[in-house]
């Protein structure tokens, strides 16, 4: 049942849907089974497998783990690993949809819940692979309808560019973001701020945007926000911070801090380190990793870890934000020689209401 941004075309909160937050009940988690070879050579894939098979196996005692495979021949490997693995097989589905590669978070749908009923809906966004920057990867901006009609739910389409990473909701209508991702004109360039606000107020049932400057170095998605910084609780921000020797990423994550605490309808906000640059030294170019990549799941939190000092710091703080769900730390530096970290990598479908 599609739905159009139009007069006469009704938009979800006008339906009385809106975007629970990450920690809602989920019925499943979507992941998309890593391949593209330009993304992760040889040297890397292995090990991307390894934390896709770790992802799997933490998700799936506690909720459906949904996977986008290309062939039976693929399904049949990938199961196989996810038995020596431990997974719980009864929860673990196999979906045989295209993907051009694992941004699932970015390319697939956003799901809402509906504020009194049971009903589940999703916003359908288009997607041009952050502002056509990869031509091969264009083509995920079909990949996330067959996920949305896997799912069985009603689907809206904005005929906007919008990307997953690029938002973050607290569920009681506070809403994190960028201006240098949303107001890129690699993105919507016929919108302006106002209009940009108005579909997300539009479609996901926000009332409070929070407009914050930029994102981290080595992240090509133009400043996702869930790189540095994330709602745990209503009104409540995990953000990164930049300690020790000045860095390339130190004065954004301090105007961001500060852009934060000047909020007077945010209830708390909590520090979270960054581990030490990482650097591809083939290409030279500095690793989008951080912390603050993390995906909350119904019985744990998966955190990114680079066998850093920080990695310790780093579980204790988010323990302490996600109390009752178990942290666990999974090795994901070959993930970011991706540009992405294991929140890119998820999307969570919630629960009936």
């Amino acid at each position: 049942m599609p739905s159009s941004h139009s007069a006469t075309a009704p938009v979800p909160s006008s339906l009385g849907f809106y975007m629970p937050p990450e920690w809602h009940a989920h019925e499943a988690t979507w992941l998309s089974w890593p391949k593209n070879k330009l993304t992760f050579p040889p040297r890397l894939m292995g090990a991307v497998e390894d934390l896709f098979t770790g992802m799997a196996e933490a998700l799936s005692d506690n909720e459906k783990v949904n996977i986008l495979v290309d062939d039976e021949k693929t399904a049949e490997r990938v199961r196989k690993r996810l038995e020596l693995a431990g997974a719980n097989d009864s929860n673990v589905h196999f979906h045989f949809i295209l993907s051009a590669d694992v941004w699932i978070r970015d390319y697939g749908p956003t799901f809402l819940l509906h504020k009194k009923s049971a009903e589940r809906a999703c916003v359908k966004w288009e997607f041009n692979a952050w502002g056509n920057k990869y031509e091969d990867l264009i083509a995920d901006s079909k990949t996330g309808e067959p996920i949305a009609q896997a799912s069985g739910v009603r689907i809206f389409h904005p005929n906007i560019v919008m990307e997953g990473g690029s938002i973050d909701s607290d569920g009681a209508g506070r809403l994190l973001t960028t201006k240098q991702c949303l107001l890129n004109k690699n993105r919507n360039p016929q919108l302006n701020q106002s209009q940009i606000s108005q579909y997300l107020r539009d479609y996901l049932s926000v009332s409070e945007i929070i407009w914050l400057s930029s994102g981290i170095e080595g992240d090509d998605t133009d400043g996702h926000v869930d790189d540095f910084a994330r709602f745990f609780g209503e009104g409540r921000v995990l953000c990164n911070v930049a300690e020790g020797k000045a860095d390339a990423n130190t004065a954004v994550l301090r105007e961001n801090e500060n852009l934060l605490r000047s909020r007077t309808d945010l209830h708390e906000i909590v520090r979270l380190p960054m581990p030490k640059a990482l650097v591809d030294e083939e290409e030279n170019r500095r690793l989008p990793a951080s912390y603050a990549n993390f995906y909350v799941a119904n019985k744990v939190v998966l955190m990114p870890a680079f066998g850093d000092e920080k990695d310790d710091e780093a579980a204790e703080i988010l323990a302490s934000c996600f109390k009752g769900r178990e942290i666990v730390p999974l090795e994901a530096k070959e993930l970011v020689f991706g540009y992405g970290g294991i929140h890119c990598v998820t999307q969570q479908e919630p629960k009936r209401a």
